[in-house]
């Protein structure tokens, strides 16, 4: 299996042993030993992949890399951070996806209003088994973990990812701004139930359902 470690907080460097894994496209920066890079329709999942993400969405172009040696991996300067699964699913915005193992399965999951809200479609893209993925944030991600004790509101602007059992649940009328006096149009947030944790980066993407 292909070990990930962080070069640093904004390179990807991923040691392999004819080793695959799957990237975003165009992400490679540098690579010693001997390689080869194939791109891959609809995220790697072939021609329903590709048809189900053009349906919901959720773009995602991703290159299959495998070979010995070191390959590293970057995009626009983002910060990455390493999620570990051990048969769970990981659920993450596509543009924040930046490599996974290539034992791993990834596919889309409904997420309700939320995806609208964002202009994202109404599906988020999923990683499943065994295995590690990085994941990327606009600054240094927060891990929040959610229990039964404690939901969480979260910005939609600024939310990345989360894994566990966790229900969401879209709500409008209220955001974070609206209590400083700067907030307009429509708002909106996320609120997670359960036993996960949540990504969080502190920085808000644009959206579509008014400025969050």
């Amino acid at each position: 299996m292909a070990q990930f470690r962080l070069q640093g907080s904004k390179v990807l460097a991923v040691d392999m042993t004819g080793d695959t894994v799957k990237a975003k496209n165009g992400s490679m920066v540098a690579y010693d030993g001997q390689m080869a890079f194939k791109k891959l329709s609809g995220g790697g999942e072939g021609i329903r992949g590709m048809v189900t993400r053009r349906i919901t969405g959720e773009q995602m172009t991703v290159m299959e890399v495998k070979g010995r040696g070191t390959c590293y991996f970057a995009d626009r300067a983002s910060e990455i951070n390493l999620v570990n699964l051990h048969g769970e699913k990981l659920y993450v915005e596509a543009d924040n996806l930046l490599c996974t193992d290539g034992g791993l399965r990834t596919g889309t999951s409904f997420t309700g209003l939320r995806g609208a809200s964002q202009g994202n479609g109404l599906f988020t893209t999923t990683v499943e088994g065994t295995g590690q993925a990085a994941i990327m944030s606009d600054g240094p991600a927060v891990v929040l973990r959610v229990t039964s004790q404690y939901p969480l509101q979260v910005d939609p602007g600024a939310y990345v990812a989360h894994t566990g059992d966790l229900r969401q649940h879209f709500q409008s009328g209220v955001n974070f701004r609206s209590f400083m006096g700067e907030g307009s149009g429509e708002a909106f947030q996320i609120r997670f139930e359960g036993e996960g944790l949540v990504y969080v980066q502190p920085s808000e993407r644009n959206t579509v359902g008014g400025e969050i």
